[in-house]
Formats: structure tokens, sequence, C-alpha cells
């Protein structure tokens, strides 16, 4: 691989957030794998992580990780609430940095979206009677849907134990070998309902204003900031918008993000939706490429790192956002499981000298070799 040369794309050149160097700017997006158990790591994340190393990209965020066992998408998702699930992650960091890969995890809670069966059994709340279901923790006792259940109001002392909880999950990351850590601040869960009016309707001091919404986001932030190694990047993924009438917009992201990026937050992971049924991009109608307009928006006003996730299915739409300004990394999910090459398809696009040499000399050989090349 070449370095920048005039006209070339950016898009494979490195980034250096604190003491993590990306090799290019292409990221495993954190994608459920529903194969926990007991919030460890099994087989089918050991094989699929590997897998992913061995494709080319500049970096990885590891799935929804829980901080805390009711902070659980699904009785099947991972967590590092306690340390017997370090040593399952540690094999899959073991697997990424073999490749030279830096891997984050991204820690979550999933709030009054917690309790539910896998997307493809329905994605709905646990019915009342299975053993696994428990109760859901929120800023306020609304529904997440009509339907689902009322979930708990959490206390002042629920959400000191929730900081805690998280603190503790970031230092198990650390211990797991982890470059980075991600806090997951999208799609509903936790602290997005924290964050949107229409998820929070405290009277406290975690309700009401912008500002007073934002406060747990900015505390988490602040807690890690203090406990992790200084050259370890934070990252927070965002919902940058609700896509509801009186949610979030991109200015309220913007304000969002200019405030974590003051507590220590290195990189903003802007995505969308997920407030309520039916609000991702593809349900709304959205441009494929919206969120990435939304990421040049937050990088641009509140001055601070961004990631573009979401339809980046063909090298086009990375190399724009990479070149257009609009992000310095972007994040890749489903077309990285549907097309394992997709990173040397960029290096070509990008105009990298090499391109088959982005992956392992053993795949790049044979796809050299089927390319016609000698």
């Amino acid at each position: 691989m070449t370095d920048k040369t005039e006209g070339q794309s950016a898009l494979f050149t490195p980034l250096s957030i604190r003491g993590v160097t990306f090799r290019n700017r292409l990221l495993l997006s954190p994608m459920c794998q529903y194969a926990a158990e007991e919030g460890r790591a099994t087989g089918w994340h050991f094989d699929h992580y590997a897998h992913m190393a061995m494709s080319g990209l500049g970096g990885a965020v590891i799935e929804a990780t829980a901080v805390l066992p009711e902070g659980r998408i699904t009785p099947d998702c991972l967590g590092l609430w306690s340390d017997d699930q370090i040593p399952g992650l540690a094999r899959v960091v073991e697997g990424f940095h073999r490749h030279g890969v830096p891997v984050g995890v991204q820690l979550a809670h999933a709030g009054r979206k917690a309790s539910t069966e896998t997307p493809w059994n329905g994605a709905k709340f646990l019915p009342e009677g299975d053993h696994r279901r428990w109760t859901c923790a929120a800023p306020s006792a609304l529904p997440y849907a009509e339907g689902w259940p009322a979930p708990a109001e959490m206390s002042a002392a629920d959400i000191t134990a929730f900081r805690t909880a998280f603190v503790a999950a970031a230092r198990r990351a650390v211990a797991a070998g982890f470059d980075f850590v991600e806090i997951h601040g999208a799609h509903g869960y936790l602290l997005h309902s924290f964050v949107s009016p229409l998820s929070n309707h405290r009277g406290d001091g975690y309700g009401g204003t912008a500002e007073a919404r934002h406060r747990l986001s900015v505390e988490i932030a602040q807690d890690l900031r203090a406990a992790l190694p200084e050259d370890m990047p934070i990252f927070y993924r965002a919902s940058c918008v609700d896509r509801v009438a009186q949610g979030i917009e991109i200015a309220d992201t913007v304000a969002l993000a200019a405030r974590l990026a003051a507590a220590g937050v290195d990189l903003i992971d802007c995505s969308a939706g997920g407030i309520a049924p039916g609000t991702n991009g593809s349900q709304v109608g959205a441009e494929i490429t919206a969120q990435h307009d939304m990421a040049a928006q937050v990088r641009d006003s509140a001055g601070v790192a961004t990631m573009a996730v979401g339809g980046t299915h063909s090298p086009a739409v990375a190399l724009a956002s990479i070149d257009g300004g609009k992000a310095d990394l972007v994040a890749v999910a489903s077309e990285m499981l549907n097309n394992f090459d997709f990173p040397r398809q960029c290096a070509e696009a990008a105009g990298v000298e090499k391109p088959d040499f982005v992956q392992p000399q053993r795949y790049a050989f044979y796809n050299q070799f089927a390319r016609g090349a000698t």
C-alpha cells in the first residue's frame, strides 16, 4: 500500500487518535450477533471476528456489550459486567491484533428496549412467564411502543449504580486488551432515551432542558476519561436525529457533541433513529447516505472528529465521506457480511498502487491471480 499521492483518496491514509493508529479509515461497525452465553463470547464470536480481522479493515468496533445483565438487548447479548467475561473477549481482541487491526468495544445498556427476543424471532418484549424476562430501566416510565410494558423509572441511586457499572465494564475492556471504547448513546437505548425529550420526562437534574438531558451522557464520558488510560480513545455513538416530531434534531446533537468533546470524547459515531418503532433510515425512506451528511454537520459545527455510518455499500460512498470532509472514519456494517472483499475494492477505487495487498498475502495472492496478475 502506498502513501497518498496527488489525486489519490485519503481513505487509505492512516489516522491516529490518542495512542491508536488506524491504518486506513474503514472500520467494522458494531453488529449484534446474539450468540453469547450468560454474556460470555462463544465460538461464533471467535470465528466471525477472526474472519473480519483478515478483510483489510483499518479497525473494528465489536457489538453492543452490556454493562449490566439487565442492559442486554436480548438474553443472548455480550456483557462485561463480570470478570469471567474478560477471557472470551480477550480472545476476540487477540484475533484482531494478530492482523494488526485496532479494536474497540461498544459499551451499552438497552434501557426500555431490553429483555427482547432476537430479531429473527420478532424482536418483541419477552412475554410474561418467560424465565428469561426482566424489568427494564429508563429515565421515565414510558413504554417503548404500544403493547410493551412500562419500564421502571430510574432513581438517583439507580443512576449512580449505572455510572459505577459503566466504569467497571470499561476497566474490564482494558483488561481484555481493547484499544478503545465506544459509549452507545443511540438507537433508543438507555443513554439515548435520556437525551431525547420524547422518552425523558424527568423533572430533576437529568431531565427538562437539553443540558440536563445530556447530563448522564456527559457524566459517563467524564467517568471513563478519568478511569481509562490517557492514550485510550473514547468514541460515542449518537442518534443525530430522532426522525419523530418534537424529537432530537441535528442542532441538538451538535450541542451534545461539543459537551462530550469537552468531557474527553474523541469521536462521534453518527447514526440516527431508534427512539420509536419505524424510525430507522430505510423505514422512513431517508436518503441512504443521510447520516454521512449528519456526520459532516457535527464535525463542522462541534469541531470534533466523526465517523459516518449507514449506506456504505459502495466504495464511492466511503470515498465521498472521507475526501469530502464529512467524516474522519467510515463504519461499514452489513456490506462486510455480504462482501468480504469490500476493503480491497475500496483500495482499488482509492488509487492504492497495490490494492490486493490490503488483505493478508495468503488471500491477496489468489485474489491477484484470479484477476490475471502475474
